[in-house]
């Protein structure tokens, strides 16, 4: 943890309005200033400042606009609640108790190697706002394991419970139950705080969403996982968002999420689009590991993001629908991927 010395403070999310990269302000009851902290460089002001024009108007008023609103100003509540019952130095402390980290990108690369196909991250999902219960028979560790079992080189574990009917208890479950493949913490992130909470229940990588997070802290929040051996899967959704996390040089692991999270509709020649041209030059002389998400249900759709140049896939509705997960995992490529096959 000494580590953290050499860093700025943690910025303060609940001292300052709560506001997306998009221009609108997250929490109406803390304003809808699209400032940085006052700890910021005038650099990162002045760019905020420039890109502003581009934006849309802030929602001045006090009912969320979009789903992603809603949930986030749902999460700044939460997040405030939990940091009184827990605050960070007790976390730090609860870290030496947290089981030992695992390779996430790692095991992605090295699915990818073994099979010639995207490494898979299968997820452990019951619920989604779009679709609802997707799966009344859910036993997380059951689908976990079967996962596994089908080949897939990680896991992906819904934590928020209000919106997708996940939890933190979910993940350590899966874990005490010693299923191998590395853990993706699936929460919306949005304090320094939730990647302490989830490493000490034994997440091996996080998800940051470009379109919540600003630069700043995207790079900030990348610097405290890579002190804490985590991986930080950092999802864009179109080439704006991709465009800025790329100028964040500590970025090694994309997502493309196909799935709008404004209005939830899925498109998965998004993924296609996004690696064209100068940015996928860019991923690939950098060795940026690339994530399909979203609107994945057949082995054509994989073939078709692995063309584009993913390196993995992350997968939940497809599979966790399936009567027997595991066998959904072969159906989803076309053939076995799992280690018995080998």
């Amino acid at each position: 943890m000494e580590g953290l010395a050499s860093f700025r403070p943690v910025p303060s999310f609940t001292s300052r309005p709560r506001s997306s990269i998009l221009g609108k302000a997250l929490n109406p009851r803390r304003g809808n200033s699209l400032s940085l902290p006052s700890s910021s460089s005038s650099n990162v002001r002045a760019q905020q400042m420039e890109s502003k024009d581009d934006e849309p108007e802030p929602n001045e008023g006090n009912t969320p606009r979009n789903i992603l609103e809603e949930i986030i100003w749902h999460k700044d509540t939460q997040v405030a609640q939990l940091k009184e019952r827990q605050p960070l130095y007790s976390l730090k402390k609860a870290l030496d108790n947290a089981p030992p980290v695992r390779d996430f990108i790692g095991a992605l690369r090295a699915a990818n190697s073994r099979t010639g196909l995207p490494g898979l991250i299968a997820e452990v999902k019951k619920a989604s706002p779009s679709r609802g219960v997707l799966r009344e028979n859910f036993d997380p560790v059951e689908i976990a394991q079967a996962y596994e079992k089908g080949g897939a080189a990680c896991l992906s574990v819904l934590a928020d419970e209000k919106f997708f009917q996940g939890s933190y208890d979910n993940m350590m479950a899966i874990r005490d139950a010693g299923v191998k493949c590395p853990l993706l913490c699936k929460e919306f992130i949005i304090e320094a705080w939730q990647i302490y909470y989830a490493r000490s229940k034994g997440a091996d990588a996080i998800l940051l969403i470009a379109a919540v997070l600003p630069d700043l802290d995207i790079k900030y929040m990348t610097k405290i996982c890579k002190m804490l051996g985590m991986a930080t899967l950092v999802e864009v959704h179109d080439e704006r968002e991709m465009d800025r996390v790329l100028g964040i040089e500590e970025v090694e692991f994309i997502g493309i999420n196909n799935r709008n999270l404004e209005t939830f509709e899925v498109d998965i020649s998004n993924t296609k689009k996004l690696l064209e041209g100068k940015r996928g030059e860019e991923i690939r002389k950098r060795d940026i590991v690339v994530v399909g998400e979203s609107g994945l249900f057949t082995p054509d759709d994989i073939a078709y993001v692995q063309e584009a140049g993913v390196k993995a896939v992350l997968v939940g509705e497809s599979i966790v629908k399936q009567s027997d997960p595991e066998k959904g995992v072969a159906g989803l490529f076309g053939k076995d991927i799992s280690l018995k096959s080998v």
